[in-house]
């Protein structure tokens, strides 16, 4: 008899914490300090819903975020070997090629650049870019930034064993 009770109690009191552990836990309480004590919040994301950690910008003339580094690379003038390439310039083409948008170094806004016609610069108020010997990009007459046209990080030396 004693030992039903025993058992009985066992039951009770094992059902009691079964019960605890399986009710719901989503009071305000509860999830700000699990929240606060378990989750880390990044927050990463421009105002556009871009992931700056991963390479992402809002582009104004694919109206989505793009990886700017896989664009056509132009580096300072004043330093042509650069492969730091926070301090080079970016270029994307539309589709058409008619608009080229230029990402510039240490800023989120971008140039919009239109030309003519084929063969012609794209221009924006004192910004030129000219195709010649890949692409020289101009604030007024001073020339900011080249590149060889190629597309993408360019990867210098060998993966291969002397």
């Amino acid at each position: 008899m004693k030992i039903n009770k025993i058992l009985f109690l066992l039951g009770v009191v094992l059902l009691q914490s079964c019960q605890f552990i399986l009710q719901d836990n989503n009071s305000e309480d509860n999830k700000d300090s699990k929240t606060n004590t378990n989750t880390s919040v990044v927050k990463d994301k421009d105002e556009n819903g871009c992931l700056a950690s991963a390479g992402y910008i809002w582009s104004k003339m694919n109206k989505d975020c793009v990886k700017i580094y896989s664009g056509i690379q132009l580096n300072p003038v004043s330093n042509p070997e650069n492969e730091d390439e926070t301090k080079s310039a970016f270029v994307m083409f539309s589709e058409d090629s008619n608009q080229a948008e230029i990402f510039l170094p240490d800023t989120t806004e971008t140039i919009i650049l239109s030309r003519q016609s084929e063969g012609k610069p794209w221009t924006k108020d004192d910004w030129q870019l000219i195709p010649w010997k890949g692409y020289v990009l101009k604030k007024a007459e001073e020339t900011k930034f080249s590149g060889d046209g190629e597309l993408g990080k360019k990867v210098t030396g060998s993966d291969n064993e002397q």
